[in-house]
């Protein structure tokens, strides 16, 4: 019999043009992975995840073939949640620009029903006073009236979120990013927002500056129900302080994101680290850290962000085989 040498199957693209088609992506087969004895489930309560997944250096360690950003942005979650380790993901665009409740279905969509999303809270809720940005164009500089606004946080963030994304929508996480002066009455406008969101859903609070992680402050994320943000980030605390000041153990449940070594910027790590196919700047003293910091708990979510090492996923892979 003669082998065909037809090209490959084609379809008609935009205005009629024949564009190839592409096969869907899948995970990566476990032979490709020098990790692939790690790959089993994390224990059960345990949420592993990254920080998105439209990378294509993981080309090999996540995605089975190469792929495009765009290609990746549109599809790669879908093949994302059918990786063994891979429970949770965190969005963080949410941060800089509010998602409708049609774009969250849309993600909702591509994944299992044991999945859960963490997802960053738009920065409107969060910032005092808009920062000297070209960004924030007419505002930077000026007061920010939407800070700690329960009525403009539930109309814009949770009533979308939880629209969208209903049973999968995990965590809302509310970032506050280093501000001078956010001290002031900060513990109590804290509770008082958190106490007026919708009832129900599960909201967490992270702390980038580190003169907040006080009593009061730890008392107004419990006494609320939320949970407290633990973060390897910039100059902050290391993980068992943070999680000491912020009065963890008073929660059932543990939230940690691994975000940054100290000393550097985002970008300089992407300049770095990019492509984030390996993992380049090991640090087994977090690693050991944030496993502490799960064993200590009922329920744990981690978010690694490839800043941390290099590739994320692969962070992963020896967080799971770290908790055996």
């Amino acid at each position: 019999m003669r082998r065909s040498t037809a090209p490959p199957a084609q379809q008609l693209g935009l205005f009629g043009a024949l564009t190839p088609q592409v096969a869907p992506l899948s995970p990566a087969p476990p032979g490709l992975s020098p990790q692939a004895a790690a790959l089993r489930p994390a224990p059960p309560g345990v949420r592993l995840g990254t920080s998105s997944w439209s990378f294509p250096g993981w080309a090999g360690h996540l995605w089975d073939r190469p792929a495009s950003e765009e290609e990746l942005a549109r599809t790669g979650l879908a093949a994302y949640a059918k990786h063994p380790l891979l429970r949770t993901v965190g969005v963080d665009r949410t941060h800089y620009r509010p998602m409708s409740a049609p774009e969250f279905a849309a993600l909702a969509a591509q994944v299992p029903d044991d999945f859960r999303f963490l997802v960053k809270a738009h920065e409107d809720c969060t910032l005092a006073v808009f920062p000297q940005h070209p960004r924030y164009g007419r505002r930077a500089g000026l007061p920010n009236d939407r800070f700690l606004d329960p009525a403009a946080a539930a109309d814009t963030v949770v009533g979308p979120w939880l629209d969208g994304l209903k049973e999968k929508a995990g965590i809302l996480l509310f970032q506050f990013a280093p501000q001078p002066g956010i001290e002031d009455r900060f513990a109590d406008r804290l509770h008082a927002f958190l106490s007026r969101l919708p009832p129900g859903p599960r909201y967490a609070v992270e702390l980038r500056n580190e003169a907040l992680y006080a009593p009061a402050v730890a008392d107004a994320i419990h006494s609320a129900g939320a949970i407290p943000g633990l973060t390897v980030w910039g100059r902050l605390p290391p993980l068992r302080i943070q999680a000491r000041r912020l009065q963890a153990d008073r929660s059932p449940v543990r939230l940690i994101r691994w975000m940054l070594p100290p000393g550097v910027s985002y970008e300089e790590q992407r300049s770095r680290l990019a492509p984030f196919d390996r993992l380049a700047e090991p640090d087994p003293d977090v690693r050991e850290q944030i496993v502490e910091q799960i064993r200590e708990a009922e329920e744990a979510w981690v978010i690694v962000n490839n800043k941390a090492e290099g590739c994320s996923v692969l962070s992963v892979v020896e967080l799971a085989g770290a908790l055996g």
